[in-house]
């Protein structure tokens, strides 16, 4: 009675302690999007990823893989039946006082149908298998934990690189009506003879170009709207449009630089923990294999003779036998030492993994802190560039328009101030992209 309580309460398991929620909201797979924020966006993809509802069918078939081998403590029941045709019975000499006569034994048909029922009481296989239970769920769930962190990085960087391109799309527009006005200024100029043909040629080259860029940054932009769509499982056939505020962009894109490295914050060092309390496990249930495994049986059947086949079945005579069966392992060679040996050497091997994986994941925090520091000073020089250059602009033209600047000089501000403001969003995104990588270097991305 004991061990059926204990595997009911293996069978039910206590939940895992799930981590805090990142807007945890149910999305119908049929849901279209429309002006959708980011949050929006990463909560779709946590639903209908097809690498997230892998992750996911992964733990349900864990978990059956878990009930299948837990359920061996259950009585095993089977049903058995048989009929034999004794073509040739046997026979036997016996001699009676000095007389010998032949008896046959047997009959010519026989039938049996049996029921038995086995029970588990001792066994080393299945101990282990209620003690790793636990953490083959704790396994399967932080594989999917993994599968969401690295869905809501891919998602967030994605969308932010269209946020990105949408705002190239609106500098572009705007240097494009810009060059649009000086192209008609100038060519009023040439032909009233102020400036010769050379101003309004250099006008019309800068504008095809910028016509080129606009071009070229729209058919970019319906890629990264296609890949957006494939990562966070989207069909291809539906709507979809997003929620572009550039504001955003620059909201919370400052984080502790001087956070501390905590291991166990990263699900990958979680696995390895748990891919060792498991290898531990299987060290244990080698050690298991001495002790003795003890099960009992029970059986009824009923058994059916007769030397004519049509009245085979009209009379039974049933049986029945209860047993228990004690197997005692005495000597198999070294095959259990060795395997004592190779899983204690298996667990060392996960301690080294362990070991490299501080060092890996210490690297990474430290690149990706790097990273984002340089980002971070890119981005506010570039924000101070973009001033900058504005002003310059503004004071050119106004000197180009009273005579006193060549419209070379306008040509060369203007550009300044394009580049100036295409540097500012490259450097915004790439702060942006930093800043989740060291939040995934840190472990503080946290998934539901």
């Amino acid at each position: 009675m004991k061990i059926h309580k204990l595997l009911v309460m293996l069978l039910i398991g206590l939940p895992a302690l799930l981590p805090e929620k990142l807007a945890a909201q149910t999305v119908n797979n049929d849901k279209q999007l429309s002006n959708a924020t980011l949050q929006e966006v990463i909560d779709y993809a946590l639903n209908n990823r097809p690498g997230v509802k892998q992750s996911q069918i992964d733990e349900e078939i864990g978990e059956r893989d878990i009930k299948s081998a837990l359920s061996g403590w259950f009585p095993q029941i089977s049903g058995n039946a048989n009929y034999n045709n004794n073509l040739k019975q046997q026979v036997n000499a016996l001699t009676t006082n000095g007389e010998t006569n032949y008896i046959t034994f047997g009959t010519k048909h026989t039938s049996a149908l049996t029921l038995q029922a086995d029970q588990q009481f001792l066994n080393a296989g299945l101990i282990q298998a209620s003690k790793a239970s636990k953490y083959y769920r704790q396994q399967y769930k932080q594989s999917t934990e993994n599968t969401k962190i690295n869905t809501v990085v891919d998602v967030s960087k994605a969308y932010f690189d269209i946020l990105t391109s949408g705002e190239q799309l609106n500098i572009i527009n705007e240097n494009i009506a810009r060059l649009e006005k000086q192209l008609k200024d100038a060519s009023a100029q040439y032909e009233q003879g102020l400036v010769d043909k050379t101003d309004f040629q250099r006008a019309q080259i800068s504008l095809s170009n910028s016509k080129a860029d606009k071009k070229r940054t729209e058919e970019l932009l319906k890629y990264k709207y296609a890949y957006l769509k494939e990562i966070i499982g989207y069909g291809t056939d539906k709507d979809f449009s997003l929620n572009l505020k550039s504001d955003s962009m620059e909201q919370g894109i400052l984080i502790d630089s001087n956070a501390q490295q905590a291991y166990e914050n990263r699900v990958e060092y979680r696995l390895l923990q748990t891919q060792k309390q498991l290898q531990h496990l299987n060290t244990s249930y080698n050690k298991w294999s001495y002790l003795p495994s003890i099960s009992g049986f029970i059986n009824y059947s009923y058994n059916y003779l007769n030397n004519d086949f049509s009245n085979l079945y009209d009379k039974s005579f049933p049986s029945s036998v209860f047993g228990l069966k004690l197997s005692v392992p005495i000597f198999q060679g070294t095959k259990r030492i060795q395997e004592i040996r190779k899983s204690e050497l298996q667990e060392k091997r996960i301690d080294l993994d362990l070991l490299n994986t501080k060092n890996q994941i210490n690297t990474q925090y430290e690149q990706a802190m790097a990273t984002y520091k340089a980002n971070l000073n890119d981005w506010k020089t570039a924000r101070s560039n973009v001033d900058i250059s504005r002003q310059v602009y503004n004071t050119i033209k106004l000197q180009y328009d009273e005579g006193i600047k060549t419209y070379l000089d306008l040509m060369t501000s203007e550009t300044d101030l394009r580049t100036a403001q295409l540097n500012y969003l490259n450097s915004l995104y790439s702060l942006l992209s930093s800043k989740l990588d060291v939040q995934q270097a840190l472990g503080t991305i946290i998934v539901n």
